[in-house]
């Protein structure tokens, strides 16, 4: 979250475990010295959980479509259309000219021609006799963009004027944060199961830690703690090693190794 802060903040919640979020959310917004009644603006993916979610935490947010999401499902139409163009290259063509106009009505938030535009794509798409073995994949990504447009055309904005006056039109530039929160603990290729529950816990220890704001918090549950900071319990002096005289030489450890002690049971025997 940007604002005018010493510095960024981020927060994470699982909704269902998270009685209230607008609370958390409000919080987050005080500590970047801005107002709880600030207004927000809010890029979503389009998903109606992320809408209600966001209506929660701030009712009066801009709600804004990530600009990301758009491209990626226009990106995937235009994959469809290079493999088409194979079987049929002159309504490959015009779907690759086609596309190119909704994204620019997309582009200059002109969502209701853009509409127009994908539905009508959409048909012709439907009705393309061809031996494009992806037709299927086609057919279902064109009528899922028409309905992506429809349900979200209140969130689509001149994404143009934006960029050009240097605002945000996409989270790409949050997938780095994403990333550096769940660490590899949600990793697909670690194969760990996490409950609700303790990926909500999860997510508010490590954005806190991130923040370096966690010792602060166990200072104010602790108020001993920050006083025993610079204190080095007894014991743990006592269960240090010994320094390393300069003078002693260091004994490099070798791998112990397969070999290795086969040598020794041979030793052994001989011995």
């Amino acid at each position: 979250m940007h604002g005018r802060g010493p510095r960024d903040r981020s927060f994470g919640l699982v909704q269902s475990q998270d009685e209230q979020p607008g609370r958390r959310f409000r919080e987050v917004l005080r500590t970047q010295d801005l107002p709880v009644t600030q207004p927000v603006t809010m890029l979503t993916d389009g998903g109606d959980s992320i809408r209600a979610l966001a209506g929660e935490l701030s009712p009066g947010a801009v709600m804004m479509l990530d600009w990301f999401h758009i491209a990626m499902r226009l990106t995937g139409l235009e994959q469809y259309a290079k493999g088409l163009a194979h079987h049929n290259p002159v309504e490959a063509l015009a779907l690759q000219y086609r596309l190119e106009r909704i994204k620019w009505r997309l582009w200059h938030s002109d969502g209701d021609e853009a509409l127009i535009r994908a539905q009508a794509l959409a048909a012709d798409v439907a009705a393309l006799n061809t031996g494009y073995p992806g037709l299927k994949r086609l057919v279902k990504a064109a009528a899922g963009l028409a309905t992506y447009i429809a349900n979200n055309a209140a969130a689509i904005v001149n994404y143009s004027r934006r960029w050009n006056n240097g605002e945000r039109i996409s989270t790409a530039f949050a997938e780095s944060t994403v990333n550096l929160v769940i660490s590899r603990r949600f990793a697909k290729k670690q194969q760990m199961q996490w409950s609700k529950l303790g990926t909500h816990r999860l997510l508010q220890t490590r954005t806190k830690t991130l923040d370096g704001t966690l010792p602060h918090l166990f200072a104010q549950w602790y108020p001993a703690m920050a006083s025993n900071d610079n204190q080095v319990p007894i014991i743990a002096v006592a269960a240090l090693p010994s320094p390393t005289p300069c003078h002693a030489p260091v004994q490099k450890q070798v791998p112990r190794t397969r070999r290795h002690y086969l040598n020794m049971i041979k030793f052994t025997e001989n011995s």
